[in-house]
Formats: structure tokens, sequence, C-alpha cells
């Protein structure tokens, strides 16, 4: 199921907004060549263990790479005939540093009229911000997410990389509209992301809460509209709830927790909501008497919307994961082999491609590179000046 099968991505990225937004464009079958240096190519590889990181394997899979010096002029020459025929390029430097690597708007729009290119950028391509360098963290805090998820004096910050993921979704999401768009017209497109405003994007609901009353969400204002809860049971395994707005739910958390007298408490959705810290210890209170084995039977029994929460380490016994067969193997040109998740879109029921590892560095550089004319003697002469590296 390769709906972008006739479509070919450069992926000029590192580490992860880029590589991230072009991996997904080859998920859904689109050719993508990642475009390394020579010398240790995305420095994503190296994050630990060896040259293949669990880092750089998470963003990195069905593609191909070639490992080329695109700061030489033969480099950039070589670049530049791959632009030619190419359908997309994605990087993610600061404004300006796309002019040094040959990789302008000007030069791509004289190489291939044709081509979108998607500029990814921390705080946009202008503004006093513009030349700092950006990460997650710096994302994440910005554009005002990271206050609904920390507070405190506590300088860790926990969890995955939000700021980075939603803006390579975003910038998947813009070469893809720009790419329908060519079919029709013909003409390439300039797609600019940043993390700032793809950041600001999850963000929605407080931001118009704040535009609506002037005034930022309390800390817990989400879970109380919504009524979530993470509670944890006597065993120590804690369960999610979110009670939503229908009164059949809390009817059902009455009768689990053999309360019936909780809706004479709590008759309607503005007393719930206003004592959701009160209602949050008393739950907490009464799910800490049983295991939680005892407690999801009598939920589910009873209908109330809930999950256990599982750790990352316990996904592939959960039986709905296992339904939705979640994950696949496939063999690694170093050896072994690379679990990943699938895709998270089925097309008539598929999603189904042409499983890649994550490329060794140079993996396919004679391959792609002999495919634009390029002899294996020249190959074998760049790469002894260092300009490209072949692993073949």
């Amino acid at each position: 199921m390769k709906l972008l099968s006739r479509f070919k991505i450069l992926d000029l990225g590192t580490f992860i907004t880029a590589p991230y937004a072009a991996m997904l464009l080859a998920e859904l079958g689109a050719d993508v060549i990642k475009i390394e240096k020579p010398e240790g190519g995305d420095p994503f590889r190296w994050f630990s263990g060896g040259q293949s990181s669990p880092h750089f394997q998470a963003h990195n899979r069905h593609k191909r790479s070639v490992a080329l010096d695109i700061t030489t002029p033969r480099g950039q020459e070589i670049l530049h005939r791959m632009i030619r025929e190419a359908d997309g390029l994605v990087i993610n430097v600061r404004p300006g540093v796309e002019k040094r690597l040959g990789v302008s708007e000007d030069v791509l729009r004289t190489l291939n009229p044709r081509l979108v290119f998607c500029f990814i950028t921390g705080f946009g391509s202008d503004g006093p911000y513009a030349k700092r360098a950006a990460y997650d963290n710096v994302g994440q805090a910005l554009s005002g997410l990271l206050s609904r998820f920390h507070e405190g004096s506590d300088p860790r910050v926990a969890g995955p990389a939000i700021s980075d993921a939603a803006t390579g979704i975003f910038a998947c999401l813009g070469m893809l509209a720009a790419l329908l768009e060519r079919e029709a017209t013909g003409a390439g497109r300039k797609v600019e992301v940043s993390m700032i405003e793809a950041t600001l994007a999850l963000a929605i609901e407080p931001l118009a809460h704040f535009f609506n009353t002037g005034n930022d969400q309390d800390f817990f204002f989400r879970s109380a509209m919504s009524q979530a809860y993470i509670l944890t049971c006597r065993d120590g395994h804690r369960i999610a709830l979110q009670m939503s707005s229908l009164e059949k739910f809390w009817r059902g958390l009455a009768a689990v927790i053999e309360q019936p007298d909780l809706l004479k408490r709590y008759p309607d959705r503005k007393s719930l909501v206003a004592n959701y810290d009160r209602i949050s210890r008393e739950l907490a209170a009464v799910f800490a008497t049983r295991d939680r084995a005892e407690w999801l039977a009598l939920l589910e029994k009873h209908d109330v919307p809930f999950v256990p929460e599982r750790r990352l380490s316990e996904l592939q016994d959960d039986p709905q994961v296992r339904q939705l067969d979640l994950f696949y193997d496939v063999a690694h040109a170093a050896g072994g082999t690379v679990r990943s998740v699938h895709r998270a879109i089925r097309i008539d029921g598929s999603r189904d491609i042409d499983f890649r590892a994550p490329p060794v560095l140079g993996e396919h550089t004679r391959e792609v590179l002999g495919a634009l004319g390029i002899s294996n003697r020249d190959l074998d002469g760049l790469a002894r000046e260092g300009i490209v590296k072949l692993t073949a």
C-alpha cells in the first residue's frame, strides 16, 4: 500500500524534525533518500550504542542512505543533480544555513520548478530569535505547552520529544498538501514550518480559553473539565479513567465503587468540575483498597471508560496491542533485526509497505548515485577523496 510510490523525497535533515517528516512520507510509500555527511552522518546515529542508536532508528526507517559531502563543490554538483530528479526536499537548519549548503530557495526553484521543499526552523525565518539554536524543550517552553505539563522548581523535564514530533507531523502535512496541488498545477512550493508554531498548534484549547477569558487555565483545568483520573491500586498498578460528560458513566462508576450516593453528592457536571480535587482524593482512597485486576473486571462490567496504564515494556503483552499487530521486525544490514512500530494509518485495511530497516551510513550511495549515471570508477574516486562514503 504505497500511496506515494511515485514521489522521490530528499531528506537533508538531522536529529528529529526533518527526518521524522521524511519518515512519515516514507511510511506512506515515498522513496526517501537520506543525505548524510560521510564522516559520522546524522549526529543522532551516535547518541548511544554505535552508529545506529535507538534515537536514529526511531526517525529513519524505510529510507535509503547516501553519504555525500554537500559542502564541497563536487558534492553540491551531485546534490543538484539529485534535486533535479526529486519531487520533494526537507531540511531543518537555522535560517541562512540552507544558502551555505547550496539549497536556498532561489537555487531550488531554478534547479527544479516542480520541487516541493520544506524549510523547518526553530523560531521561523526572521525575528529576534530566528538565528538561535532550537531543540524540543525550547519549542515546548516558548509555545506555552510546557507550562501545561510542568510546574514548580524541579528543573527536570519528563516525557518524550513532543515539540519535535509535532513539527515533523506538520511538515509532512504541508508537503503532502503542496504535492497534491502540484499534481494539478505542475508548480512546486516552499513549505515553512517552525517548531514554535507547530507546538502551539497542540495547545489550541488552552489558548482559546485565554483568548475568551483573558486568563490562563488552572493547571488541572483540562482534567477537571474532562473528569480524567489516574488511580493507583493496592498492588501499585494504575488505571486511567475519563468520565467525560455523560451521566451514565458516573452511574457505572458509582456501582463499581459501591457508592450509590455519588451522584447525589455531585449531581451535575458543574459540581463535578468544581470538586475535581475532592473527587480525586476520594477515588484514590477507594481504588487503593483492591488490586488492579479486580477493578478492571468491575469497570468493564459497568461500561466505564477505562484502561490499565501500560509501560512501554508491557505493550507487547496487551491483548488489544496484540490484536492490532502494532510491531514488526526487519533485518538490518549491519546484522540482526530491528523491531519497529507500524505506521498509524491504514488504507483499505492495509498498512503494508516495502519495509526497510534504518539504513547503515552510505548503504545506498552506490545504488542511488549510480542511477544518476555516475560510474563505479568515479564513485570509487569520490570515496577516496572523502566526498562520498560507500559500503559496497
